[in-house]
């Protein structure tokens, strides 16, 4: 008899189905206006390590998020290593929320910002996290796959296709992105460490995420005790007004329509999804009949959803 238990595979396995121990990182990219972004990431891995020309990252993210959009239209980024401090990861947690970029980037940054050492001078280049560790200073390896094909004003719901395989847009909602190293910053004990020798008190303090999330928290062990997880909340959703709501609905189709009964049960939903639920609804309207969607059809809708997922 197995000693394991046979666990059901979902999206999101390293999450939803999985322990699987992950950096933390945020990486700083530039926004359309010239703004400064920052997203939080932990799939994000070594990629080229050797043999080759270049040396490489991949970072897998939603095609849908401000990171991955700036990357593909401006092809510079920075992967900030953030040191352990509860405070830290707790801003981390905060700027990897889904959402606007500006809306994110508007409340006071606990980080403070400087300028990198990869073309200082870019405007495409953001600036780095002065008190991350280390810092990768990258450009995206758009021609890899022919990668550069994809254009950030084709992602809308996600991206209709077709896909790459490993860089580029690769699911609806997916996304690798091979980001090649151009500079590797390191604060000077660190640095000094590597170069001269490095022993148990030379290493820094680095938070390890579990990849396990739940609905409400984000889990994650300190160092060096690495003994019991830690749970960081996940900020509560900001509602989204009923007439930011109805906007979007009634630009889903011209056949169906919401009741504000029913669109009031979206109002939690991140801004980013909004779309994406909003037309799951309307092809269930459209595949069952239904041209006006009330409160009980949306009861129906995400009880239909729950049955699907406990199938899989």
């Amino acid at each position: 008899m197995s000693s394991f238990k046979d666990l059901r595979i979902v999206d999101n396995f390293y999450q939803t189905s999985s322990f699987f121990p992950m950096p933390t990182v945020c990486i700083s990219s530039v926004n359309p206006d010239g703004s400064l972004n920052i997203g939080s990431y932990s799939l994000c891995f070594p990629y080229y390590i050797a043999g080759k020309d270049r040396y490489a990252m991949v970072l897998e993210c939603r095609n849908t998020s401000n990171t991955c959009q700036n990357i593909m239209a401006r092809k510079k980024c920075a992967i900030n290593f953030i040191p352990d401090d509860k405070k830290y990861f707790k801003e981390a947690v905060r700027l990897g929320f889904p959402g606007p970029s500006e809306e994110k980037m508007k409340e006071p940054l606990l980080f403070t910002m400087e300028k990198g050492q990869a073309d200082p001078d870019d405007e495409n280049r953001p600036q780095v996290i002065a008190e991350a560790f280390q810092v990768f200073e990258c450009t995206w390896a758009s021609h890899l796959e022919g990668a550069d094909k994809f254009k950030v004003e084709d992602i809308d719901d996600g991206h209709p296709g077709p896909y790459n395989d490993f860089n580029g847009i690769t699911s609806k909602y997916g996304a690798h992105l091979v980001l090649y190293i151009d500079k590797i910053l390191m604060k000077q004990e660190y640095y000094d460490a590597i170069v001269n020798g490095a022993n148990k008190n030379s290493f820094p303090k680095v938070p390890v995420d579990y990849g396990y999330r739940d609905s409400t928290n984000f889990w994650y062990t300190q160092f060096p005790r690495f003994k019991k997880p830690i749970a960081e909340p996940i900020p509560a959703p900001k509602e989204v007004d009923l007439g930011s709501i109805r906007y979007a609905a009634d630009r889903c189709d011209p056949d169906i329509k919401f009741t504000d009964e029913a669109l009031k049960n979206f109002v939690k939903v991140p801004r980013p999804f909004l779309k994406t639920v909003l037309n799951g609804c309307v092809a269930w309207a459209k595949e069952n009949g239904v041209t006006l969607i009330t409160e009980e059809h949306v009861k129906i809708i995400n009880d239909k959803r729950k049955q699907e997922k406990e199938k899989k």
